[in-house]
């Protein structure tokens, strides 16, 4: 009994492992990646969360509005990104790359609500510098637009390459058989939806504390 035991959790390890060597070395960057990224905001909210419990003295900051703006953005851009990888199965181009537009109009539009929630908080006197609570939101809030902006990049530089595969319809067939290209757009979505429900989750501490 015990031998069968044995010889069923090696077997559930040997089929872990196998699929750990099955994801791709990019892939594989990109989670590592993304876990840095979460302990880097992790610390960063155990900061925030610590200036704002025993550091932080105005009780009666208004919250900004845009910041609630900007979780609504994300999470359209989340839903329009999610797309994108279905119509490149159905050869969809040109519908694949309308989704693009959408989430890159949708990625700064929140990069501006971002701003305009900074400007709130200047409203409301509270500054980059000065307190440790309102130097740690902005900070926090750059850092995740910074983030935002190299993902924003890579999402220029796909729509680029459908909108110059879609234009022709040789190049058309080339882009929908390279797998390379599903690979693009898995990563892209996967860091795009890391970046929102990190937001989300920032928003929410950020709605927490205030």
């Amino acid at each position: 009994m015990k031998s069968d035991n044995k010889n069923k959790i090696g077997a559930e390890h040997a089929s872990a492992f196998s699929k750990i060597e099955k994801i791709h070395p990019l892939k594989m960057l990109l989670y590592l990646a993304q876990i840095g990224i979460a302990i880097l905001f992790l610390m960063l909210v155990f900061g925030f969360v610590r200036s704002e419990l025993f550091l932080h003295q105005n009780s009666v900051t208004p919250f900004p509005r845009f910041f609630s703006v900007s979780s609504i953005l994300i999470l359209l851009s989340s839903y329009t990104i999610s797309r994108v990888s279905k119509f490149y199965r159905q050869d969809e181009l040109r519908k694949m790359n309308e989704y693009l537009s959408f989430t890159l109009m949708l990625a700064l539009m929140f990069v501006l609500s971002q701003l305009a929630g900074w400007y709130e908080l200047a409203k409301s006197g509270i500054y980059f510098k000065g307190q440790p609570f309102g130097s740690y939101i902005y900070l926090i809030s750059a850092l995740h637009i910074l983030h935002l902006g190299a993902g924003i990049m890579y999402l220029v530089y796909v729509y680029l390459r459908t909108m110059y595969a879609a234009a022709d319809p040789v190049r058309t067939l080339v882009y929908i058989r390279d797998p390379y290209r599903l690979l693009q757009l898995s990563m892209l979505s996967t860091y795009w939806h890391f970046l929102d429900g990190l937001w989300l989750a920032l928003y929410f501490i950020f709605l927490f504390l205030f």
